[in-house]
């Protein structure tokens, strides 16, 4: 598939017209950047053209340097299209109104046709004026917009462009996603202003106003939608040779033929060149150039009856990870096309057949890498009110609004195979219907009504998360059973960290580490494909953001944490052999074993081998709450800290290295003869595997021992047990 980058000699005379104050900006120095940043330049801000699914080779790129003024602060220069907080822009800075200018001359080679101004995205509220005219407003964070601005053009010389913006941030009931004024754990930085390409092209009065392409692998054709006035005729090549040709009346849906078709899949992801051009009478009066992917996306059964995500009449295990979208210099927007094409690239490289797009909508070029590299695409809805203590009341109808321009605007990439429209319950309202409206607009794909979230039972998937995890809802009879989200292994690498503070959902503490919790995690999830019937997992997450330090990546997508290799195994279904692990001293997960415990801080040497503790209470573990998950309570333990003591008798092991057994919710320190053997922050939703402390493995001696061991409780559930294991590792 070939898809030209169009209009050269447009996109020089942008640069010959762009302000000429460059000796006036800079990028401002952010917490961190990426190996982009220094291609960034008002010369070249996403100089692509930004529409790959309908090219026209006439056009101007608007990005650059423009005037820009924050509330009432002095006017400076801003980079468009990085948004205000972000280094890239120069600015970094928040403002809840702004206004930016910029001037720019219609080139004299468009003649007398049409001209149409679109912004790819522009967060929230945008009133645009031309000439001192105005063309329009929009309310919307995360679509493309156009206004005809013909009628307001002067007669020739230069244009003077206004964009005032709006945007309440979290003190608004809009979309939002993970944008807060409170920046910290799951919420991050906000967007506000320009964030999206702003270009021009010209147009005749007839002409294509969109495409819409659906693949119809059950009809060998891929079905047309022209909307314009006039004759359509319609060609797909296949490496520069036509295969089908068709015309008919635009706003009518022709079947355009493709015999046997090559079909995309992540394994293979064919694309067809499109040539669309529209006549009135025997003149030409516009032409675009598309693409489109062959591919079916749908339940189905497998041979032992289970509901599954079918790609193309046959289930794929999908396996991805979320994906926020978020840059450590750009904020919302990548630095460069390239550096967009890289995270997708490393996805498919880490053995990722498909991504979660976390309640972020992204440029069409990003989808159109997801399209050419292979890459299947949970899509999310933007949410509102998102982990809030102060939530606001939802603009309904703005959700139902920006819902429909999502589907609407990205329903011909082949990539997106599912829409996502609630995640954990956020914002969440009028579920059935909205799922009823996008299966209404888009029924060639399938709907996630929510995420790990209040489950409605409608739409064509039951998802849960689990951190770490991983676990598997039940499949149902017409819905498939995925994991929307798990896992959350953090590491944070010295010299990556956009801040000193970070956080995990369970902390490594170096790259083998990491690489083998991962292992296990995909291995687990790998098995919950056979044993509970599952048909996606989602990991968390792709890179670090902010000071979330769960990636796989740092946040400036120069440190790969996990051994690649490794991990493109394991996530493709290669599985490593699994260590042997053997209980040597058993917890309580399968039978109460007694402890002593107390509730109260004891004396200064509670930990050593001759404490005496008779005077505490006795009674059998785990101890903790019971809704807290993973959970096994015996004796119940409700406040702040517990303390515990239990004797264990230990013989000298064959083979296998000793490692603590642990499930622990949450800070927990561990002694073994009053020496310490373990400790970890946060907490674990199952038992897992704790490295013994080196002075801690010295400690054991045969015969009796001593565990001391301190759990204390922080918020949500709570639970301690404590056990030892032997794992002795396969050979690779």
């Amino acid at each position: 598939m070939n898809y030209p980058h169009s209009g050269f000699a447009a996109l020089i005379s942008l640069l010959l017209l762009a302000p000429t104050h460059a000796a006036d900006w800079k990028q401002a120095d952010g917490p961190l950047k990426t190996r982009w940043a220094k291609d960034v330049t008002p010369a070249n801000a996403l100089p692509e053209y930004p529409r790959p699914q309908m090219v026209r080779e006439d056009w101007l790129n608007l990005n650059g340097l423009w005037d820009i003024k924050l509330g009432d602060s002095p006017e400076t220069k801003i980079l468009v299209p990085y948004p205000i907080e972000s280094a890239l822009s120069g600015v970094m800075k928040h403002a809840d109104r702004m206004t930016y200018r910029r001037s720019f001359e219609v080139p004299k080679a468009w003649g007398t046709r049409q001209v149409l101004l679109h912004f790819g995205a522009v967060d929230w509220q945008t009133k645009v004026s031309l000439n001192g005219k105005l063309l329009g407003v929009h309310r919307g964070g995360y679509d493309t917009f156009s206004f005809d601005i013909t009628a307001a053009l002067n007669a020739d010389g230069a244009q003077q462009l206004s964009v005032e913006v709006f945007d309440p941030t979290d003190l608004g009931g809009q979309p939002r996603g993970k944008q807060t004024m409170r920046p910290g754990g799951i919420m991050y930085t906000p967007t506000s202003g320009i964030w999206q390409t702003v270009w021009l092209e010209p147009v005749a009065k007839a002409h294509i106003d969109s495409l819409h392409l659906i693949p119809d692998l059950d009809g060998s054709c891929l079905r047309l939608t022209v909307a314009g006035s006039g004759t359509v005729e319609a060609v797909a090549s296949d490496d520069g040779k036509p295969v089908a040709t068709i015309s008919g009346a635009a706003g009518s849906e022709l079947k355009l033929a493709i015999p046997s078709p090559k079909l995309w899949s992540p394994a293979s992801p064919h694309l067809y060149d499109l040539r669309v051009t529209l006549k009135s009478g025997d003149q030409v009066v516009d032409s675009v150039t598309s693409y489109f992917g062959m591919r079916k996306i749908a339940l189905g059964k497998d041979e032992q009856g289970v509901t599954r995500l079918m790609l193309n009449g046959k289930f794929v295990f999908q396996v991805g990870p979320l994906d926020q979208g978020f840059w450590p210099d750009g904020i919302y927007t990548a630095p460069t096309d390239e550096a967009l094409r890289w995270d997708v690239a490393e996805m498919r490289r880490l053995g990722f057949n498909c991504a979660r797009k976390h309640i972020k909508v992204e440029p069409d070029r990003w989808y159109y890498w997801c399209d050419k590299l292979g890459l299947m695409v949970w899509q999310d809805m933007p949410s509102v009110n998102s982990y809030t203590d102060k939530p606001q009341p939802i603009d309904v109808p703005q959700f139902q609004t920006e819902l429909t321009r999502l589907v609407r605007n990205h329903w011909n990439h082949p990539s997106i195979i599912l829409w996502v429209i609630f995640n954990e319950a956020q914002g969440q309202h009028d579920t059935e219907a909205l799922v009823a409206t996008v299966k209404a607009l888009d029924p060639s794909r399938l709907v996630n009504n929510a995420s790990g979230g209040d489950d409605k039972k409608c739409g064509d998937v039951i998802d849960m998360h689990n951190y770490p995890g991983p676990g598997s809802p039940k499949p149902e009879a017409e819905r498939a059973a995925v994991l929307g989200e798990f896992g959350g292994l953090g590491l944070a690498v010295d010299g990556h960290r956009w801040a000193a503070a970070n956080w995990g959902y369970k902390g490594t503490q170096s790259m083998e580490a990491l690489t083998r919790a991962y292992e296990k995690l995909l291995v687990n999830a790998w098995r919950l494909k056979d044993s509970a019937g599952l048909s996606a997992v989602i990991y968390t997450q792709i890179t670090d953001v902010e000071t979330e330090c769960n990636g796989l990546l740092t946040y400036d997508r120069e440190v790969n944490k996990v051994l690649a290799g490794r991990a493109a195994a394991v996530n493709s279904g290669n599985l490593p052999p699994q260590p042997v692990i053997k209980q040597v001293v058993p917890t309580s997960q399968q039978e109460g074993i007694n402890w002593r415990f107390t509730f109260d801080a004891p004396a200064a040497d509670w930990i050593k081998s001759g404490f005496s503790d008779a005077a505490w209470k006795e009674g059998p573990g785990g101890f903790g709450t019971a809704a807290t998950p993973g959970a096994v309570v015996r004796s119940e333990w409700k406040t702040a800290d517990i303390w515990l003591r239990r004797s264990f008798e230990w013989t000298a092991v064959d083979a296998g290295v000793p490692a603590l057994f642990v499930h622990h919710d949450e800070d927990v320190e561990i002694y073994i003869n009053g020496v310490l053997a373990g400790k970890a922050d946060g907490f674990t939703s199952d038992y897992e595997e704790m490295t013994l402390t080196p002075e801690g493995l010295a400690a054991l001696h045969p015969g009796s021992n001593v565990f001391a061991v301190h759990c204390h409780q922080v918020s949500g559930g709570q639970y301690i047990d404590v056990g030892i294991i032997t794992e002795t590792a396969p050979s690779r």
